[in-house]
């Protein structure tokens, strides 16, 4: 790759090199906190000045996913669920490299389609030759003023080495096994290199290898693209035949249809039936919730995607068919929203419940999109379902689903004097938030002075860097110290 580097690009180099600092003491020095913050906002700072002039395209879907990212980096700042913790350490970089791609595409290139998924990892591809030819190119620098003949005496000292270290590796292990003395030698060694900082060597291999990655992808972007991949408006979609299709979709309606309704009281009667237990009756509803995202989703995504409609008559049928399919799987749906309840009710709650809990309103949202979808042709599914899926997982990870489990449960010990003090002091800051809460309400709780007196000693001693400061853990910790306990 030929590349002209110019006062401008030094100077951004020398930019991504202080965000390389940044993101090694953010991330690599204590556990994270308002440090993921922080770096964003340096990061998206340098960004703007690099690409100040640089025409931005897809603004209102790169504003959503900007706001997004800074909502999610701004949740290890304000909450303190350890699920979402470290979900988002992948999650976030992702989306942020989406967002630029997304910005620096051309106006013409539709997201929404297969394609950018093509494109965005080329992008990535051109950002890794970017940085070996820049490197190359720096390699030819140093190599200016140095003759030749000393280079090739370099290289082959070079190669020398690497020959000996597995024959010294081998004959060293004989040598200290046949002598005590000598391995005992060999085995000081290590002390006489106590200058060379190891810990100090693998930060600055992770502040250069952040700075290349900085440098050399939005160095990329912002370059002209000569080619830019073309998108087929008349490219061959493999189609399913309609009639084999609308069998397919005839016969599973009709078990599903003959199923809701056999089972009709069984879904909705909110009491156990037969022999089932409280936890065989929850699993069986997780298991329809899979069952419906998984199968129903999928079929009839791959119908109204590839299905080929030919006539209005099979136009209409397949219509039908979908709609029963969908209204079906709603039931079930249903079905398993109240067995969870019901489970709750007598278990009480926990972050995994109101997870799924959250996650079933957010499929009924999913399954009304696509039955509308499929009376209006012209609606985008992949559209509405990356924005309704980016919305919703930006939503439960800022709202904190910890303090609605605490919520419910203080209330569910309310009426039924039932409660699992463990399970509370395990969820996060906000569990024991709940615990500080219930111990001023009720101090002759079993075990719940124990727990605290454990947590008021760990508040005393705790002490984070200011890369982990978080809002939740620090009205913890001030709470305890405060407490007064027998």
């Amino acid at each position: 790759m030929e590349m002209k580097i110019g006062k401008l690009d030094w100077l951004f180099l020398v930019l991504c090199l202080l965000l390389g600092i940044l993101a090694e003491e953010a991330f690599f020095r204590d556990k994270i906190g308002i440090s993921y913050f922080v770096f964003i906002l340096a990061f998206y700072a340098v960004f703007m000045w690099r690409y100040r002039r640089f025409p931005f395209s897809h603004q209102r879907i790169g504003y959503l996913v900007i706001c997004c990212i800074w909502l999610l980096s701004a949740s290890y700042f304000l909450n303190d669920n350890l699920f979402f913790y470290a979900l988002n350490i992948l999650v976030i970089p992702c989306l942020v490299l989406f967002h630029l791609v997304l910005v620096t595409s051309p106006k013409t290139f539709k997201w929404n389609q297969s394609a950018f998924v093509s494109y965005f990892f080329t992008r990535l591809l051109d950002a890794v030759k970017y940085n070996a030819a820049f490197a190359g190119l720096f390699g030819k620098g140093l190599k200016q003023g140095v003759a030749e003949d000393k280079l090739i005496i370099w290289k082959k000292v070079m190669i020398g080495v690497l020959i000996s270290v597995p024959v010294l590796l081998i004959v060293l292990r004989l040598l200290m096994s046949a002598d005590t003395q000598f391995e005992r030698l060999i085995g000081n060694i290590p002390d006489w290199f106590h200058i060379f900082d190891t810990e100090g060597v693998i930060r600055f291999i992770i502040i250069l290898f952040c700075t290349a990655a900085f440098f050399g992808f939005m160095q990329v972007l912002i370059k002209k693209q000569i080619k830019v991949m073309k998108q087929q408006t008349d490219h061959q979609v493999v189609q399913l035949d309609s009639i084999i299709t609308i069998t397919v979709l005839i016969l599973i309606n009709t078990v599903y249809v003959l199923f809701t309704l056999v089972q009709f009281k069984y879904f909705f009667s909110g009491t156990l039936q037969g022999d089932f237990t409280y936890a065989e009756y929850a699993r069986k509803g997780f298991f329809e919730l899979l069952f419906v995202t998984l199968i129903n989703l999928s079929i009839t995504v791959a119908v109204l995607t590839f299905v080929n409609r030919t006539t209005s008559l099979m136009k209409r049928l397949t219509q039908v068919m979908l709609t029963v399919l969908v209204l079906a799987s709603s039931v079930m749906l249903s079905s398993a929203f109240l067995r969870l309840s019901l489970y709750e009710d007598a278990y009480g709650f926990s972050f995994i419940r109101v997870l799924v809990h959250s996650f079933m309103i957010f499929l009924a949202v999913i399954f009304t999109y696509t039955l509308v979808k499929i009376w209006i042709e012209k609606l985008s599914l992949l559209h509405f379902y990356f924005i309704s899926s980016l919305i919703y997982f930006t939503v439960i990870t800022v709202i904190d689903l910890d303090k609605i489990v605490v919520k419910e449960n203080l209330n569910r010990y309310e009426v039924s004097g039932k409660i699992d003090v463990h399970y509370l002091n395990h969820l996060s800051s906000t569990g024991v938030l709940g615990l500080i809460e219930l111990y001023e309400k009720d101090k002759h709780i079993p075990e719940l002075e124990t727990i605290l007196l454990e947590r008021q000693d760990e508040a005393k001693s705790d002490s984070h860097a200011w890369q982990s400061y978080n809002l939740k853990r620090t009205q913890v910790t001030e709470k305890l110290l405060n407490l007064q306990l027998n």
